[in-house]
């Protein structure tokens, strides 16, 4: 048995979030300062720049993490690599390669607590089960998720949507059910859920930070024509259809 004291319980940490066997706290302040920082940590702190960590309950699901992303663990915790053979290993690294994500995940099984590095990006809970058939994340934004999860890699469908738009030829997708941790550069109260059914949405830059796997991505002409493109000042914009979800930033 175990007991952790003065950790979710400090009158500075504040659970924001709780989903699955993910748990998210966030420090109000920083008491580890000195007076040389004193004045930019209390300005950085009523600005919303706080530390956040990711606490997982293995009991219960397994979780697999970014690799580094582990500070510490307790009670019975046991890690994996969770690769299955050489051939795993090599679509793992080739998946990393291609993603800017760590070709090898680790897996922590048991019945313990572990919990993850603190971060001062905004973290984001998401049911995977509920964005048709899985989830495409934008590259590095991936941290932790339940190991019921599956990995693969995601092609664009064109190569245009990789040149014009700003993107790589390949993103994390992430198919199942369960609960993913994603590192976003803005908190959840200020991104758009956009929920598509037999539609379109079309995005003048590299705002969205995830979309259904179901919906097809493109890279078009803001206009009809290249004058009508011109004409609008917007030239080329992201372009997203069919059925499903898309979380955006509401700035690039």
């Amino acid at each position: 048995m175990y007991k952790v004291l003065n950790f979710t319980q400090n009158d500075d940490a504040d659970i924001i979030g709780q989903l699955g066997a993910f748990c998210v706290i966030q420090w109000k302040r920083d008491l580890s300062v000195h007076a040389g920082n004193a004045q930019q940590e209390w300005f950085a702190s009523q600005m919303n720049v706080r530390r956040r960590q990711v606490i997982c309950s293995l009991s219960i699901s397994p979780v697999t993490v970014q690799a580094g992303a582990m500070q510490w663990t307790v009670g019975d915790v046991e890690a994996r690599t969770g690769v299955k053979g050489v051939g795993d290993l090599f679509g793992k690294a080739l998946r990393g390669a291609v993603t800017n994500e760590s070709a090898i995940k680790p897996e922590y099984t048991g019945s313990g607590m572990l919990v993850l590095e603190p971060t001062y990006k905004h973290i984001v809970l998401l049911d995977v089960g509920k964005w048709n058939g899985g989830v495409v994340l934008d590259d590095g934004l991936f941290l932790a998720c339940e190991s019921s999860i599956q990995h693969k890699t995601v092609a664009r469908s064109s190569v245009s949507s990789a040149v014009a738009g700003g993107e790589g030829l390949f993103n994390l997708g992430l198919v199942g059910s369960g609960v993913a941790c994603l590192e976003s550069p803005c908190p959840r109260e200020e991104l758009i859920e956009i929920e598509l059914n037999n539609d379109v949405l079309k995005i003048d830059g590299n705002m969205a930070i995830a979309w259904s796997s179901s919906l097809r991505f493109t890279v078009e002409r803001s206009g009809k024509s290249l004058i009508g493109s011109a004409a609008s000042g917007e030239g080329l914009v992201n372009v997203y259809r069919g059925t499903g979800h898309v979380l955006m930033s509401p700035m690039a």
